[in-house]
């Protein structure tokens, strides 16, 4: 018989409890001997916070992946990756389907709130073909950059890094095995490796793009017109977010560079940043106006019900979108020929709002508390909660308190501002239209 608590739960209270119990479990994994290198226990806040950013696919971290983990540890850091990416629910799901359990209507309503899912029906084929795709993709990653891996680590190691990096890339999550080329290096060794970059490249996007894209992807082929709105606005989007910064890149950041890793570079320093974590540039290197760019890719992040964070591509098309309309003086905002309700636009300021409001909070405590400048600790906090994994450099170096800070906003990015919002709510469902109306200038 069901506790009676449990019963009460809703989705996106089940959402935040699931992500909670993975990282403490993964946290006191950590912490044990067999899980480091030097056979010690790990201090808890440092098992802790690489256990948040394992599970929420961030890939910040305060201990360098393949020098201060054991193999041991290292395989806890990828299950975390891989539960964190897909979703504490879509795995229990799964596992449910695949033992033959009946989905009970409260889990169902949970999946399609992890996936964001138009509605409730097929959730269980879609849960099969987010974890068939899944498979396929990492598979396919890995086997692409193997041979590469395998050149330069040896068949043992090089068939380990290519599985661990590509279930990463997948799931944005920027965690690698590159110490040997250098302590947080990340990819900076094979800057000019067209395989390496475009592997990754089309890892993270396919990741990022949200299963429902690929869905209607599959489904309708190349007819775009067939697609969902919301699978138009993310695919369009996504063109733009790529060429224009990439450009950028291009023309004033990396001039100094070969033509060919001067292509290769820019183009990953634009995808990289939405939301994988991967680096195959110094970011020191970059002047303000490039950190500046880098920071508001991160802030956006990927497609909501992708393995990406962020405050998500159709958020800012649905401000973007709303600006414009009152501009024009249009009653509604439009997107491919489709009106967007009150209820979608008020959802996107409150997403984009809670999502600034952590993001200026922690970068000016972390900045205070660790007297460093703003635009460092911007880089980082946007990092943490857009769960991309990007560092000037910083992280390893914090205190506690700081450490403590971007655990926070981590964990708030992965599972979402309205999640933490409406899981505290609960059930309230308080209405103010018995209130009159009032105008109030603003602008």
């Amino acid at each position: 018989m069901q506790n009676r608590t449990t019963k009460r739960l809703t989705g996106p209270q089940m959402i935040l409890l699931g992500f909670l119990i993975m990282v403490l479990v993964g946290a006191f994994l950590l912490m044990l001997p067999i899980s480091s290198k030097d056979r010690h226990f790990t201090p808890f806040i440092d098992s802790l916070f690489t256990s948040v950013s394992a599970g929420c696919v961030t890939g910040l971290i305060v201990k360098d992946t393949q020098t201060s983990w054991s193999l041991f540890g290292q395989i806890v850091i990828l299950i975390l990756i891989q539960i964190g990416g897909m979703g504490v629910i879509t795995m229990t799901t799964f596992f449910a389907l695949f033992t033959g359990k009946k989905i009970d209507l409260r889990s169902r309503t949970a999946m399609q709130e992890a996936v964001s899912a138009p509605n409730i029906g097929g959730i269980a084929k879609l849960t099969g073909f987010i974890v068939k795709g899944t498979v396929l993709f990492e598979g396919l990653g890995a086997v692409a950059v193997m041979p590469v891996l395998i050149r330069d680590f040896g068949v043992l190691k090089g068939i380990w890094y290519s599985i661990f990096m590509s279930i990463s890339a997948f799931c944005n999550a920027g965690f690698d095995l590159m110490g040997s080329t250098g302590a947080c290096s990340s990819l900076v060794y094979y800057k000019d490796d067209p395989v390496i970059n475009i592997v990754f490249m089309l890892l993270i996007l396919t990741g990022g793009l949200g299963f429902l894209t690929w869905n209607d992807i599959k489904t309708y082929g190349f007819k775009f017109r067939r697609y969902s709105t919301q699978s138009k606005i993310i695919l369009v989007s996504e063109a733009f977010l790529i060429i224009l910064p990439a450009l950028y890149f291009y023309i004033f950041e990396l001039s100094g560079e070969p033509v060919k890793a001067r292509v290769l570079e820019s183009l990953f320093a634009s995808v990289s940043p939405r939301t994988a974590g991967f680096n195959t540039v110094d970011y020191n290197s970059f002047s303000g106006s490039g950190i500046a760019i880098t920071i508001v890719l991160m802030l956006i992040g990927g497609a909501p019900g992708s393995t990406a964070g962020g405050m998500k591509i159709t958020t800012v098309a649905i401000l973007w979108a709303s600006m414009i309309s009152v501009f024009l003086r249009q009653k509604a905002p439009a997107l491919f020929k489709r009106r967007i309700t009150d209820d979608v636009i008020m959802s996107a300021i409150a997403v984009f709002l809670l999502d600034m409001h952590l993001f200026l909070a922690g970068s000016i405590a972390i900045s205070l508390i660790e007297r460093l400048p703003l635009m460092q600790t911007f880089f980082e906090c946007a990092s943490a909660v857009a769960t991309v994994g990007l560092t000037m450099g910083i992280t390893s170096t914090l205190h506690t308190a700081s450490k403590i800070i971007l655990i926070i906003i981590m964990y708030g990015g992965r599972v979402g501002g309205l999640t933490l919002v409406f899981a505290a709510t609960g059930r309230k469902n308080s209405t103010h239209d018995k209130y009159p109306a009032d105008h109030v200038a603003v602008g």
